[in-house]
């Protein structure tokens, strides 16, 4: 690997000093640093970091450096560039990442040496009134600032699953599954399983409990009329759309996968054990 591009925490106080201990791990490894802008401005005209404009798909490989957050933001700079991405957490838990901050060096040699495999995982696509959204983690439906229960039809390939009267709805990938979804009681699953998860938010009836839909599986969600008008709509935890009455929400599995760098570290089960055990602190 010769070049990468860093997308990293932009509200860490201390921003600076890790950028340009990254910009020198990576110097050190032979391999070439460009930044964003912001970033780069952050760091002045004496920045090690590297401009490169909207060239992206020729680093590569995307740093995120960060959360969760900052590596759902990066995942879709890799996606619409067609590189794979690598996530470094200098967050709280960083589910997702695949180096914590003190592996630095030894991760910036592997990218150097190639010795790193790349792995799938499935992504989901949203579509409304012509929009469509990709997500790697989750598409949710919320009842946002109102202070009453949503209602959501849900079907399956067009059978009916269930009418969640609920504080939302979350439909999330494997990868998702460790997010949202955990919190509100959906299970986790292993990011080699392709599947579809649909998960109630507080659902008022004891009797609504998470599905697992086939990744060929379609998914629709459309409001009750009875119980709302419209609810928010977010991917990734970022809000992009209202749902409104006679407007249905379809969720499917996307064409292009994210592309993820594994790095022969601690097995799957190992990292959620630890990673609970700090969430739970």
């Amino acid at each position: 690997m010769n070049s990468v591009y860093i997308v990293m925490h932009q509200r860490k106080q201390n921003i600076e000093e890790l950028a340009a201990q990254l910009a020198a791990a990576l110097s050190a490894a032979g391999i070439a640093a460009y930044a964003e802008p912001w970033l780069l401005k952050r760091m002045g005209e004496r920045s090690p970091l590297l401009f490169l404009g909207d060239q992206i798909e020729k680093c590569d490989a995307v740093l995120s450096v960060g959360g969760d957050g900052t590596l759902l933001r990066a995942n879709a700079i890799a996606v619409r560039n067609h590189i794979p991405i690598l996530g470094i957490n200098i967050g709280t838990v960083g589910f997702l990442a695949e180096v914590e901050w003190e592996q630095l060096t030894e991760a910036c040699k592997l990218l150097a040496d190639d010795d790193f495999e790349v792995k799938e995982r499935m992504m989901l696509e949203a579509e409304l009134d012509g929009k469509s959204w990709l997500a790697l983690n989750d598409v949710v439906l919320s009842r946002g600032g109102y202070s009453r229960l949503i209602g959501v039809n849900a079907s399956v390939s067009g059978e009916q699953a269930g009418l969640y009267i609920a504080d939302g709805v979350i439909v999330s990938t494997p990868t998702g599954s460790t997010g949202y979804s955990l919190s509100a009681g959906g299970p986790i699953v292993y990011p080699d399983v392709e599947c579809i998860l649909v998960t109630p938010i507080c659902p008022h009836s004891l009797q609504h409990r998470p599905v697992i839909a086939a990744p060929t599986q379609r998914i629709e969600l459309s409001l009750d009329r009875e119980h709302s008008n419209a609810v928010q709509g977010a991917v990734d935890g970022q809000q992009a759309f209202t749902l409104s009455l006679n407007h249905r929400l379809v969720i499917t599995k996307a064409d292009q996968p994210a592309r993820f760098i594994e790095m022969h570290s601690r097995g799957f089960f190992s990292t959620i054990r630890i990673k609970l055990a700090e969430w739970s602190r």
